[in-house]
Protein backbone atom coordinates (compact mmCIF):
# COMPACT_ATOMS: atom_id res chain seq x y z
CA UNK A 1 0.00 0.00 0.00
CA UNK A 2 1.27 3.18 -1.35
CA UNK A 3 2.04 6.02 1.86
CA UNK A 4 -0.51 8.98 1.88
CA UNK A 5 0.39 12.61 0.88
CA UNK A 6 0.77 13.41 4.52
CA UNK A 7 3.66 11.15 5.16
CA UNK A 8 6.80 13.20 5.35
CA UNK A 9 10.10 10.93 3.66
CA UNK A 10 12.01 14.81 3.93
CA UNK A 11 12.09 14.32 8.07
CA UNK A 12 13.92 10.86 7.26
CA UNK A 13 17.52 10.68 7.83
CA UNK A 14 17.75 8.11 4.53
CA UNK A 15 18.51 9.24 1.27
CA UNK A 16 15.85 6.66 -0.52
CA UNK A 17 13.52 8.80 1.49
CA UNK A 18 14.84 12.25 1.09
CA UNK A 19 14.80 11.20 -2.92
CA UNK A 20 11.36 9.57 -2.87
CA UNK A 21 10.04 12.82 -1.74
CA UNK A 22 10.75 14.05 -5.06
CA UNK A 23 10.06 11.21 -7.06
CA UNK A 24 7.91 9.32 -5.19
CA UNK A 25 4.89 9.80 -6.35
CA UNK A 26 2.85 7.63 -8.80
CA UNK A 27 3.93 8.72 -12.54
CA UNK A 28 6.44 11.00 -11.81
CA UNK A 29 9.82 8.34 -13.09
CA UNK A 30 7.82 7.87 -16.07
CA UNK A 31 7.70 11.63 -16.82
CA UNK A 32 11.22 12.03 -15.89
CA UNK A 33 11.59 8.72 -18.13
CA UNK A 34 10.23 10.39 -21.39
CA UNK A 35 11.74 13.04 -20.62
CA UNK A 36 15.45 11.87 -21.02
CA UNK A 37 13.79 10.16 -23.86
CA UNK A 38 13.44 13.22 -26.14
CA UNK A 39 9.74 14.12 -25.23
CA UNK A 40 9.61 17.97 -24.37
CA UNK A 41 6.11 19.18 -24.58
CA UNK A 42 3.00 18.78 -22.39
CA UNK A 43 0.69 17.94 -25.17
CA UNK A 44 3.94 14.52 -26.16
CA UNK A 45 3.22 13.62 -22.12
CA UNK A 46 -0.06 13.44 -22.31
CA UNK A 47 -0.52 11.41 -25.31
CA UNK A 48 2.30 9.43 -24.79
CA UNK A 49 1.87 8.54 -21.36
CA UNK A 50 -2.02 8.87 -21.13
CA UNK A 51 -2.06 10.52 -18.32
CA UNK A 52 -4.49 12.91 -16.69
CA UNK A 53 -4.20 16.07 -17.56
CA UNK A 54 -4.37 17.36 -13.46
CA UNK A 55 -1.78 14.98 -12.57
CA UNK A 56 0.92 15.64 -15.67
CA UNK A 57 0.89 19.28 -14.73
CA UNK A 58 0.98 18.58 -10.62
CA UNK A 59 4.17 16.38 -11.95
CA UNK A 60 5.42 19.29 -14.27
CA UNK A 61 5.37 21.48 -11.73
CA UNK A 62 6.80 19.61 -8.97
CA UNK A 63 9.73 18.18 -10.81
CA UNK A 64 10.61 21.90 -12.31
CA UNK A 65 10.32 23.45 -8.54
CA UNK A 66 12.56 20.29 -7.37
CA UNK A 67 15.39 21.37 -10.06
CA UNK A 68 14.92 17.94 -12.05
CA UNK A 69 12.93 19.37 -15.24
CA UNK A 70 14.12 23.03 -16.16
CA UNK A 71 10.79 25.10 -17.84
CA UNK A 72 11.71 26.95 -21.04
CA UNK A 73 9.66 28.85 -23.53
CA UNK A 74 9.57 27.66 -27.04
CA UNK A 75 6.70 29.89 -28.25
CA UNK A 76 5.67 33.52 -27.42
CA UNK A 77 2.13 33.63 -29.23
CA UNK A 78 0.29 31.87 -28.18
CA UNK A 79 2.60 31.02 -24.98
CA UNK A 80 3.83 27.65 -25.02
CA UNK A 81 7.09 25.94 -22.76
CA UNK A 82 8.75 22.54 -22.89
CA UNK A 83 10.66 21.08 -20.34
CA UNK A 84 13.84 20.00 -20.48
CA UNK A 85 15.96 17.60 -18.14
CA UNK A 86 18.41 19.37 -15.81
CA UNK A 87 21.95 17.70 -14.42
CA UNK A 88 19.78 16.73 -11.52
CA UNK A 89 17.50 14.76 -13.99
CA UNK A 90 19.75 13.51 -16.06
CA UNK A 91 21.57 11.80 -12.80
CA UNK A 92 18.41 9.79 -12.57
CA UNK A 93 19.30 8.19 -15.78
CA UNK A 94 20.99 5.05 -14.03
CA UNK A 95 18.56 4.68 -11.45
CA UNK A 96 15.77 4.41 -14.13
CA UNK A 97 17.81 2.16 -16.06
CA UNK A 98 18.44 -0.14 -13.06
CA UNK A 99 14.47 -0.19 -12.29
CA UNK A 100 13.24 -1.15 -15.90
CA UNK A 101 16.31 -4.04 -15.62
CA UNK A 102 14.79 -4.88 -12.12
CA UNK A 103 11.37 -5.11 -13.42
CA UNK A 104 11.89 -7.48 -16.56
CA UNK A 105 14.02 -9.49 -14.49
CA UNK A 106 11.05 -10.31 -12.30
CA UNK A 107 9.05 -10.68 -15.21
CA UNK A 108 9.98 -14.21 -16.95
CA UNK A 109 7.88 -13.53 -20.45
CA UNK A 110 9.30 -9.37 -20.48
CA UNK A 111 11.00 -9.19 -23.53
CA UNK A 112 13.39 -5.78 -23.93
CA UNK A 113 11.07 -2.65 -25.06
CA UNK A 114 14.15 -0.87 -25.89
CA UNK A 115 17.46 -1.29 -25.63
CA UNK A 116 20.41 1.18 -25.27
CA UNK A 117 23.76 1.06 -26.47
CA UNK A 118 27.02 3.21 -26.20
CA UNK A 119 26.71 5.79 -29.09
CA UNK A 120 30.25 6.29 -30.01
CA UNK A 121 31.15 1.81 -30.00
CA UNK A 122 27.15 0.55 -30.01
CA UNK A 123 28.29 -1.53 -27.94
CA UNK A 124 24.57 -2.25 -25.18
CA UNK A 125 25.19 -1.00 -22.11
CA UNK A 126 25.60 -3.09 -18.92
CA UNK A 127 23.23 -3.04 -16.14
CA UNK A 128 24.31 0.08 -14.39
CA UNK A 129 24.57 1.85 -17.62
CA UNK A 130 28.82 1.22 -18.56
CA UNK A 131 29.89 0.68 -21.93
CA UNK A 132 30.97 -3.22 -21.43
CA UNK A 133 33.91 -2.60 -24.42
CA UNK A 134 35.05 1.23 -23.00
CA UNK A 135 34.54 -0.06 -19.29
CA UNK A 136 33.20 2.97 -18.36
CA UNK A 137 29.76 4.37 -17.34
CA UNK A 138 27.86 6.68 -19.99
CA UNK A 139 26.40 9.81 -19.60
CA UNK A 140 22.70 9.84 -20.79
CA UNK A 141 23.25 12.03 -23.59
CA UNK A 142 25.90 9.63 -25.01
CA UNK A 143 23.39 6.38 -25.18
CA UNK A 144 21.70 5.51 -27.95
CA UNK A 145 18.18 3.93 -27.50
CA UNK A 146 17.15 1.46 -29.95
CA UNK A 147 13.91 -0.35 -30.16
CA UNK A 148 13.72 -4.06 -28.82
CA UNK A 149 12.10 -7.28 -29.39
CA UNK A 150 9.30 -6.41 -26.72
CA UNK A 151 8.08 -3.03 -28.36
CA UNK A 152 4.54 -3.19 -29.07
CA UNK A 153 2.37 -0.98 -32.13
CA UNK A 154 3.11 2.34 -32.12
CA UNK A 155 -0.61 3.95 -31.90
CA UNK A 156 0.52 7.51 -31.43
CA UNK A 157 2.87 9.93 -33.04
CA UNK A 158 5.29 10.19 -29.88
CA UNK A 159 5.64 6.52 -29.84
CA UNK A 160 6.41 6.30 -33.18
CA UNK A 161 8.78 9.38 -33.18
CA UNK A 162 10.85 6.96 -30.33
CA UNK A 163 10.65 3.95 -32.40
CA UNK A 164 13.21 5.32 -34.78
CA UNK A 165 16.83 4.74 -32.90
CA UNK A 166 18.00 7.68 -31.24
CA UNK A 167 20.45 9.59 -28.74
CA UNK A 168 18.90 10.08 -25.19
CA UNK A 169 18.34 13.83 -24.38
CA UNK A 170 17.29 14.60 -28.15
CA UNK A 171 14.31 16.27 -28.80
CA UNK A 172 11.94 14.70 -30.41
CA UNK A 173 11.49 16.37 -34.24
CA UNK A 174 7.99 17.48 -35.52
CA UNK A 175 6.10 17.06 -32.74
CA UNK A 176 2.43 17.06 -32.96
CA UNK A 177 1.22 20.14 -31.50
Amino acid sequence: MALGKDYDYAAQECSIARALEIVGERWTLLVVRDALYGVRRYNDFLVHLKIPRAVLAARLQSLTEAGVLEKRRYQESPPRDEYVPTELGRALWPALRALGLWGRAFNPNARPMRTFHHADCGTELGSYGECRACGRAIDPEDVEMRPGPGLGPAEDPVSRALRAPRRLLQPLENQPQ
